[in-house]
């Protein structure tokens, strides 16, 4: 992949939290998704590559747009996989509160899991304790273990884990360890991305989550040195067939990070639509819009933070075309 793909994705993901962010606290979280696809999708036609769309909105009859299988791009430079969640927090927003993030990856054609839309059961960390996890063991033995290679005591660990009823014997573990923990609502990209940066906080990811954003929080992490560990957890027989059409025989199988996304190169980009721990999220004042993104690069591991500062007035679309 070129060089300059990343920074041609970041107006990508600026699009989307631009166009999102308008419906911030307005209860209405299909308007802010539908916002956020519609611009996502009209600039990436513009991004030099060649994209077909492996991880969307859905299937080709359940999405009028960024549906798996789209092909996205103008057709000439590098030939890739994408996965995108143009809104990813779309009750975030619709309530107002934090780390909704447009988000997207990119890697080598036929390098990304094309996970089904179904749950999956993940575990993941920073770099410091990559290697040292195990999603089979007892919570208790992945506490010990990433308090040993971060050289913590378990009072010391933050593990964020969603909110949900079925969390709830997690739950119970890891306050019997004596571990702190971070209850979310939504957003388990931004809450898997937390776990590599240390000014978050937060030192290990528990819980199940979509199996789609599995996968790109598994770009993110791949570019940032970390791991995630994860298995699908189909809920009947028709998600049980999908697992089988991917090539997923067994459904215990741990996928790890090569099985989630393969090669030695990958790019993830995310903007923030609702403030959040690592990025802040968009601001109006009368024409002008500012974003704040984040791009990373598994190759050169390079990671880049950019404030855009953009005029509403002169791309009411949010892109301009240079046909």
């Amino acid at each position: 992949m070129e060089r300059s793909l990343s920074m041609e994705l970041v107006r990508v993901t600026e699009a989307a939290a631009l166009a999102s962010a308008r419906w911030m606290g307005r209860g209405k979280k299909e308007e802010a998704d539908d916002a956020a696809t519609s611009a996502m999708r009209n600039v990436f036609d513009t991004v030099p590559m060649k994209g077909t769309v492996v991880i969307g909105e859905g299937e080709m009859d359940e999405a009028p747009m960024l549906y798996i299988g789209e092909k996205l791009g103008t057709g000439y430079g590098p030939r890739v996989d994408v996965a995108v969640d143009p809104l990813e927090g779309t009750n975030i927003v619709a309530a107002g509160t934090w780390n909704a993030l447009a988000v997207l990856a990119v890697a080598d054609h036929g390098n990304l899991l094309h996970a089904p839309d179904m749950y999956m059961d993940k575990i993941a960390v920073g770099p410091e304790s990559v290697g040292k996890i195990d999603i089979d063991a007892p919570v208790i033995d992945n506490l010990k273990a990433v308090a040993k290679a971060k050289n913590k005591d378990i009072e010391d660990l933050c593990v964020i884990i969603l909110n949900r009823r079925r969390h709830e014997k997690i739950i119970h573990e890891v306050r019997e360890a004596g571990a702190r923990i971070k209850l979310i609502q939504d957003g388990d990209v931004a809450a898997a991305i937390h776990t590599a940066f240390e000014n978050t906080g937060v030192d290990l990811l528990l819980g199940s989550g979509g199996a789609p954003e599995g996968v790109l929080a598994a770009v993110a992490l791949k570019c940032l040195g970390g791991e995630l560990q994860g298995r699908l957890l189909p809920q009947n027989d028709e998600e049980r067939e999908r697992c089988k059409k991917m090539g997923i025989e067994d459904t215990n199988q741990v996928l790890y990070m090569d099985d989630l996304v393969s090669g030695d190169d990958a790019i993830f980009a995310a903007t923030g639509v609702t403030d959040g721990e690592l990025l802040q999220g968009v601001r109006f004042a009368g024409i002008k819009g500012t974003t704040q993104s984040v791009v990373m690069r598994a190759k050169s591991g390079t990671v880049r933070f950019i404030n855009g500062s953009h005029s509403l007035k002169k791309k009411p679309n949010l892109v301009i075309r240079e046909d």
